[in-house]
Parts: C-alpha cells; structure tokens; sequence
C-alpha cells in the first residue's frame, strides 16, 4: 500500500514502488472516492520508474498532468560531525512568526516552488509533523543575523528514519558554499538529536544545486519518481 500524506488542502501520495501495476491502476481510478481525498483541492502522486507507460496515460485520463520528476537518495548516518559555522534556533526560542517571516524569505526564487502560501505550508508542517513540530522548525544564524530554515524530523511511523521537510538559505546567501555545510549540520541534527539512524532526502531532477549537495555529503541515489498533480 503506497503511503498518503496529508497536509494543508493537499493529498501526496508516496512509495507506490510498493504496489504492483494492476494495485497502482485500481488506486487512480477510484481515488477521488477515497475517504482521505475528501476536502482537499489538490491531489499528488510520486509514481516510480518501475511502472509502464500504462499508468501515464492513465492519469491523464483522469486528470493529471505530469509536472516533475524528482531524485531520491539514501545515507546512513554513521558518524556526522556536530560542529558547523551556524548556530540555529527553534521555535521553543524564536517566534512562529519570525520563522514564517524567513521561511517565505527561502522559498523566493526557489528551484522547487511550491502552490502553497507560506501559511499553507506551516499548517502542513504541523499536520505532518505533531506535537514535536517546534523541535523541527529552524532558523539557521550566522552570527545574529537568519540566513535559511531547516525541518528536521523523524518520518512518520518509523524510528530511525531521518527527514528534512523543508531545507534552504536565503536569496542573498545562495551560491556561497554555505549549503554544504548547512546540511551538513542539519544531517548531524539528524543523528544526535533526533537519534536518525539513516537520511532519505529528495529533490527535483531540475535542482542541480541540491543534487550536488546530497553528493557532497555522501548521499546515494536510491530511485527516481515521476509527479503528476491534479486540482479537484
């Protein structure tokens, strides 16, 4: 069974590498039958590499359309330094509001932009995310001054599975060789803070950027997913 994540006014649905081709086909057809679409306006799918030409045309049929394909990787966090040139701050320390405010920051000009409004998307952090939502939510400093956001967290029904829900430095800061270290340190939260035994991360295929992030701090490509949306 593939994975659903819900958030605010959306449905993702994720790992359908799980499914067969037949499981996957019956799933389109009748997703907006589904319970967990109900009162959404925007419906996600990853599908994986693996699946026939079969399954495109079938969501075109229903109304989807092809919008990204995004990169997969894998790291297991063995032995992560936790020292860095960032100092960072959550929400148990700065405001929500604050947060927000450099969040949309980040997302200007971003190589993965996103429907959403900045108020969107901290309700779907919250979704996502639960109770330990201010643990997560992260401003990177570089002395006084916020210079990006990190969302570290624990993917949902695992223990040791190590997630970034959002990662990113502000238009000024990019193309300085701080997002190397930046993740670096976020990778090293990862371990010793939320006890991460490994890292799934990804990205856009277009985000040559983050791609060569994730290579420098020692990632692998684990598999490849097509992103079809659909607005109901």
């Amino acid at each position: 069974m593939p994975k659903i994540v819900r958030g605010a006014n959306f449905v993702t649905i994720e790992d359908t590498k799980q499914s067969s081709e037949d499981e996957l086909a019956d799933l389109i057809t009748n997703l907006t039958e589904q319970p967990f679409t109900k009162g959404v306006s925007h419906l996600n799918i990853l599908v994986n590499s693996k699946f026939s030409p079969k399954i495109e045309r079938l969501l075109n049929a229903h109304g989807f359309n092809r919008q990204d394909e995004v990169i997969t990787v894998h790291k297991e966090l063995i032995d992560e330094p936790d020292k860095g040139p960032y100092t960072f701050m959550d929400l148990h320390t700065i405001s929500e509001e604050e947060f927000m405010v450099t969040w949309e920051q980040v997302m200007t000009g971003s190589l993965t932009p996103s429907s959403l409004k900045i108020e969107e998307q901290m309700e779907s952090v919250k979704i996502e995310l639960g109770p330990s939502y201010k643990e997560s939510c992260i401003l990177a400093y570089e002395g006084a001054k916020p210079i990006g956001v990190t969302i570290p967290h624990i993917e949902a029904g695992t223990l040791k599975e190590g997630r970034i829900f959002y990662f990113g430095l502000i238009p000024e800061e990019r193309s300085k060789g701080k997002s190397t270290y930046f993740h670096k340190q976020t990778l090293s939260m990862l371990k010793y803070k939320l006890r991460a035994a490994f890292y799934i991360g990804s990205t856009s295929h277009k985000n040559i950027p983050m791609l060569h992030i994730f290579r420098k701090n020692g990632c692998k490509v684990l598999e490849y997913n097509k992103v079809y949306k659909k607005r109901i």
